[in-house]
């Protein structure tokens, strides 16, 4: 009896850990939005019509030089992931991080979250008509970390081992303990085809061949290098899903892709193209404006003005010497003159980044708690000591574009660094000038450096500014050739395994990965650590505000700005959901109401009519 009575505490402790499968995967175990009977996610139009075409620009600068985005050479359409190839999971956008099933129809995770387990939903085939099988799922999986871009085996490196218990379930093996979003990040992988895969050079992005999808989109039309189109396959075994209807409208999907921002804005006024994402402030506010924009032929918005934006800022390398202090790195950065620009050049448009998670809880925002001390006390005397009674600010100026009191503290940073004055530079012991060159690889940048590069020489510091081609760009970031360099962290509300690519010391310098602060900091890799492997909310919280004050107070960047939404001018001749999404643009959620731009008056006609 004693015996039998552990064995039935034990098997319901056993039952209790392990989760039944389900149709949604959440980060901590919580409730999804949508239950297993859910119809359509809130900000589509399950009636909208199929059809029409929308053509967008690329979000990159540049000619794409092969397909495949899966890989860290060069540039690939990114559009591919979701478009050609389908996910397991897909993510809603009106939630932080959930994920429902696609490709897998159901989604098991194992006691203690020791294991996840796929099941295939079997009506699931290819563009070509043969079934996707567990197999697929493997291959993929294999693929993309032996022969994959860096983040994959960054990202799943807590994977143990892949197995194939039948034609359509997989299970994937962790390691102990792993990070809570590895397994929404294992279900947001797409599937390729095996049997497609055999005779291809993934390796090398598949060229500008057309590999064979899984998703709502076939490739279509290739002119190498500078716009390729989708054509949709209204046979797509999953267009009925739930997680599908109301999306993937368009019958053709054409990406046009521009060496230069202001070609690719000017393409777009001329009616060559229907959607373009801006990242000027100067270009949105003033860069569109005339009759089309005033009767509503031309849309000007901020779309999803809850997603996380990219964290943007200038990136010391700190592999070069100067920039080794702390006192030479906040010197620096505070003669950059955020608000003249903001005021001068970007019409009061942007927010001032302060963190690399701005705009979510996860930003450090207010004093340390007692559980967030608990952190960092172990970590005194590794990090700066203002991370554990002061709250980061960036430097703030009046906005006149005099800086004098902001000169005089820099210049006495770095005197207290070494640097003394001699002439009109500033000088080391060893008599070398502090000067350094700024590589750029955009237009449009350069004015915002040029005032900073006044700053600095009034006090003796000297700026260079490179300027170079995309292909040479790309190629310098990955031997780390450079000293400084404007860059972007994806933010997501629930960040994971992805941040070691970005500030772990593993990937300082390894070329693929996105590492280019070419970060080395025991305090922060522990952080991340923790951040990673966090139980609860609450636990990856305290982790997330702990790390980003570590970042903030060793001024490892110049934080630059962010819009309040993704800034984006568009032809009015497209539906749009009422409800719209909280995360993303939504706009796999259009559709085409005219094959010609509308003014404001007509499109609310059109609408009338519509489903």
């Amino acid at each position: 009896m004693y015996r039998l009575g552990w064995l039935v505490l034990f098997l319901c402790f056993s039952v209790n850990t392990r989760a039944a499968p389900t149709h949604a995967l959440t980060v901590y175990g919580e409730a999804p939005r949508y239950n297993q009977n859910f119809h359509h996610f809130d900000y589509t139009n399950p009636n909208a019509p199929k059809g029409g075409i929308l053509r967008r620009s690329a979000m990159e600068i540049g000619q794409f030089d092969h397909v495949l985005p899966y890989i860290d050479k060069g540039i690939g359409v990114n559009e591919v992931d979701g478009w050609l190839y389908a996910p397991l999971a897909v993510r809603s956008f009106d939630e932080p991080y959930t994920v429902y099933g696609l490709i897998a129809r159901r989604m098991e995770r194992g006691p203690d979250d020791a294991w996840l387990r796929f099941e295939i939903d079997p009506r699931a085939t290819f563009a070509d008509g043969k079934p996707v099988r567990a197999e697929d799922v493997r291959f993929t999986f294999e693929l993309l970390m032996s022969k994959g871009s860096l983040k994959y085996r960054t990202q799943f490196a807590e994977v143990a081992g892949v197995t194939v218990e039948g034609p359509h379930r997989v299970r994937f093996d962790f390691r102990q303990p792993h990070g809570r979003t590895l397994p929404l990040d294992l279900a947001s992988l797409p599937v390729l085809p095996e049997h497609d895969w055999q005779q291809r050079d993934f390796a090398n992005g598949a060229g500008f061949d057309k590999p064979v999808g899984s998703g709502p989109y076939r490739i279509g039309q290739i002119d190498n290098g500078r716009s390729i189109s989708f054509e949709r396959d209204p046979t797509w075994w999953a267009k009925d899903l739930p997680v599908s209807r109301g999306r993937y409208n368009f019958d053709t999907l054409r990406i046009e892709y521009f060496g230069d921002t202001e070609v690719a804005r000017q393409v777009l006024k001329g009616g060559g193209y229907d959607y373009n994402r801006e990242f000027s402030a100067t270009a949105y506010t003033l860069g569109y404006n005339g009759a089309q924009l005033d009767d509503g032929r031309l849309q000007r918005a901020h779309l999803g003005p809850a997603k996380p934006q990219v964290a943007q800022g200038y990136v010391f390398n700190l592999d070069k010497p100067p920039f080794r202090d702390r006192r030479v790195r906040q010197a620096l950065g505070m003669l950059w003159d955020y608000e003249w620009s903001n005021r001068q050049m970007m019409r009061n448009l942007y927010i001032r980044q302060q963190s690399v998670f701005s705009n979510t809880p996860l930003a450090a925002r207010v004093l340390p708690d007692v559980s967030e001390l608990e952190l960092l006390e172990p970590l005194r005397g590794k990090v700066p000591d203002e991370v554990f009674d002061r709250v980061f600010t960036a430097p703030v100026t009046d906005g006149t574009g005099i800086i004098r009191t902001q000169q005089l503290q820099a210049l006495a940073l770095l005197q207290q660094a070494g640097w003394h004055p001699e002439g009109d530079r500033l000088v080391n012991a060893q008599g070398e000038p502090l000067e350094f060159t700024f590589l750029n690889g955009q237009a449009g940048l350069e004015r915002l450096l040029l005032p900073w590069k006044r700053n600095l020489a009034q006090i003796g510091v000297t700026l260079n500014i490179r300027n170079v081609d995309s292909a040479q760009y790309v190629n310098r970031l990955m031997a780390r050739d450079y000293d400084m360099i404007v860059t972007g962290y994806p933010v997501t509300l629930s960040p994971g395994a992805e941040l070691y690519n970005y500030f772990g010391s593993a990937a300082a310098h390894d070329p693929g990965s996105n590492n280019l602060m070419v970060l080395q900091d025991p305090a922060v890799d522990s952080l991340i650590d923790g951040l990673v492997r966090a139980s609860t909310q609450a636990d990856m919280l305290r982790h997330a505000h702990a790390l980003d004050r570590v970042l903030q107070w060793n001024y490892y960047w110049i934080p630059n700005y962010y819009p309040p939404g993704s800034s984006t001018a568009w032809w009015n001749r497209f539906g749009l959901p009422k409800v719209q999404a909280t995360y993303d643009e939504g706009l796999d959620t259009w559709w085409e109401v005219s094959p010609t731009p509308l003014t404001n008056a007509q499109m609310a006609e059109r609408l009338k009519a519509s489903p």
